[in-house]
């Protein structure tokens, strides 16, 4: 199957990268149903493509619209991915003659304010800067006929529940489009709220399922052991390019000054850095300029980098539904990829939670040099909590005994 059967503009298919040859599965399902107006609540994995499902379609029908006005939104979960939306459809916005602009934070919104007041016909935006933009009077929703929660599961996951909802109250009824790669509840619930009783719902690949081409290896390591893990794997495998993952900011910065210790090129990458750093380092990534980019989950949605060979889950994430979406960023658009796992005793209940959810066993291995010794927690292995108290009485006690003696000795 082409793209010429769907009957887009040619200026809009003579704009596509030169890698997209023929429509992947979530747009040979979604761009159809998207031209003749549905709503669509489409499910498919991360890297599959679903930018241009909407996007193709979407630019198609703004191009034969005669007024030069707001008529779609795209909203997204964070800035980075506001942008590589934004890279995307600019290129095609400009073909047909349309215009495209990223609101999000990171940016000066006096800077956006000057720019708003040209006409413009897409908006790509996280939802609190969009929300406030509208709150203030400076975009204005009442042309708006599409509207796009690209990401959706993530938009809910990271609480922008109460501002959607608040945007989509300031826009008057029209299509509703539901992208994302998992189906939480808090998002079945959302999509029976927004889209109509006669939506389409599009399932390119099974439910919370994983892209075939990654090879996923787990290995059990000490909690202790991680970042040693990490600097051998890296050192033994000589990649070119490596995206690691961690939970919290902190552990991100901690691990960047251990690999760099050990003479890795690498970067940290969370929510705690400047917008312009943040954009610097994605850049040096993505050039090869810097070998291993360490991110946190906030971050991981805006990650898009072609021929990614490997993705290391450093810790493993609290939702089961994000994993899918970290090891989501090697193996795009028809490549293979390598997704590893560092494994300690305490995330085994999380490791659970994942097989379950992908429906895929996911056996645990052995690291060669790197035997566990750490034991399993326990309600045995723990100190009852009236020990505790004793203990931290005693200390108290001996505290004042202390300050005491220094007292009688002055």
């Amino acid at each position: 199957m082409s793209f010429s059967a769907f009957s887009l503009d040619p200026k809009l298919l003579s704009t596509l990268p030169t890698a997209i040859i023929e429509p992947s599965r979530i747009q040979q399902l979604a761009i159809p149903a998207v031209l003749e107006g549905q709503d669509v609540l489409a499910l498919a994995q991360t890297g599959s493509g679903k930018t241009y499902a909407y996007g193709l379609p979407l630019l198609q029908q703004l191009s034969q619209l005669s007024a030069a006005s707001l008529s779609a939104v795209v909203i997204v979960p964070t800035r980075e991915l506001a942008v590589q939306v934004m890279q995307n459809l600019a290129p095609l916005a400009q073909a047909v003659n349309l215009r495209v602009d990223v609101l999000c934070g990171g940016e000066a919104i006096e800077l956006q304010i000057e720019r708003l007041t040209q006409p413009i016909n897409l908006v790509v935006a996280t939802p609190g800067r969009l929300l406030a933009l509208a709150q203030q009077g400076v975009i204005q929703f009442d042309h708006v006929q599409s509207l796009v929660l690209d990401e959706a599961d993530r938009l809910l996951d990271m609480g922008f529940i109460a501002d959607i909802n608040a945007l989509i109250a300031l826009m008057p009824k029209g299509q509703r489009l539901l992208f994302s790669a998992t189906l939480p509840e808090p998002l079945t619930a959302l999509a029976e709220q927004i889209l109509s009783a006669s939506c389409v719902r599009i399932e390119a690949h099974a439910v919370n399922s994983t892209v075939t081409d990654i090879a996923q290896t787990l290995y059990h390591v000490n909690k202790g052991s991680k970042a040693k893990a990490l600097i051998h794997l890296i050192t033994l495998h000589q990649w070119s390019q490596v995206l690691v993952f961690v939970n919290a900011k902190d552990d991100a910065d901690t691990l960047c000054k251990k690999l760099l210790k050990a003479g890795i090129n690498a970067a940290a990458l969370h929510g705690d850095k400047e917008q312009a750093l943040r954009s610097q380092t994605l850049a040096l990534f993505k050039s090869r300029k810097l070998t291993v980019l360490i991110a946190t989950d906030v971050l991981a949605r805006g990650i898009h980098i072609d021929a990614l060979p490997v993705v290391i889950n450093v810790d493993l994430p609290a939702q089961a539904a994000v994993y899918v979406h970290r090891i989501g960023r090697t193996a795009r658009a028809g490549l293979s990829g390598v997704a590893l796992s560092l494994v300690s005793h305490s995330e085994l209940q999380s490791l659970d939670a994942i097989r379950t959810l992908i429906g895929q066993t996911l056996p645990l291995t052995e690291l060669v040099g790197f035997t566990v010794t750490d034991k399993p927690t326990s309600a045995t292995s723990k100190r009852a909590p009236r020990d505790k108290q004793a203990n931290r009485r005693t200390a108290n006690k001996r505290s004042i005994s202390d300050f005491k003696k220094q007292k009688t000795a002055r």
